[in-house]
């Protein structure tokens, strides 16, 4: 088992503890909030590979991921309590889910040999719409549309990536710069409350 898979199943145990919260937050019942679970931390992956026709889906070929995501939700409510105390360590494991993400998803387009936009939009739709949709059931505003800089995060991330690859950098050596500027980037962002512009608009004609 190679670090980047080890990475993956602490980013999708990270995300679905999140998610758990999230659901906990909204008074779901045990069921939902497992169902929440799984969206959020498979659901980036599910939507990349059926926006590129990539089959089977992750989940699908790996079922022991849906246990493991089902697993981090039911020990999230076990041990909820507890959870205020590691609000940062959520935070940053946060932070990895999404650059590991992208990156994954990166490789899959590369894999089918897509251009160099499809490849960073599939990273960047398989490290940010997990979240997405966790907010979505939760009935919140989207974080990737209100937080401090996220999907551009991941941008960054697989456009890094993706340089290394093209330019024939080391394997190893090209993904440990993306993962590192990823995980920089995203860590100064929450630290600073970085944002990207927003857009305000109030109809006048009311």
């Amino acid at each position: 088992m190679d670090i980047m898979h080890i990475a993956y199943l602490v980013a999708i145990t990270a995300e679905a503890m999140s998610a758990a919260l999230s659901a906990g937050r909204r008074n779901m019942d045990w069921f939902g909030v497992c169902v929440v679970a799984c969206i959020t931390a498979l659901g980036g992956g599910s939507i990349r590979d059926i926006l590129l026709g990539h089959h089977p889906l992750t989940w699908v070929a790996h079922p022991a991921y849906l246990l493991i995501t089902v697993g981090a939700a039911v020990v999230t409510m076990m041990v909820a309590p507890m959870m205020r105390h590691l609000r940062m360590a959520f935070l940053l494991l946060d932070a990895v889910g999404l650059v590991v993400f992208t990156i994954f998803g990166c490789n899959v387009a590369i894999g089918m040999q897509l251009p160099f936009l499809i490849v960073l939009v599939s990273g960047m739709i398989t490290g940010t719409f997990g979240g997405v949709l966790r907010d979505v059931l939760c009935n919140d505003v989207p974080l990737l549309f209100r937080k401090e800089l996220y999907a551009s995060v991941s941008l960054v991330t697989g456009g890094l990536y993706l340089l290394s690859v093209m330019f024939g950098v080391v394997h190893w050596l090209g993904l440990a710069i993306a993962l590192a500027m990823g995980l920089l980037m995203r860590i100064l962002a929450i630290r600073n409350h970085l944002e990207m512009p927003k857009f305000a608009y109030m109809d006048e004609w009311e």
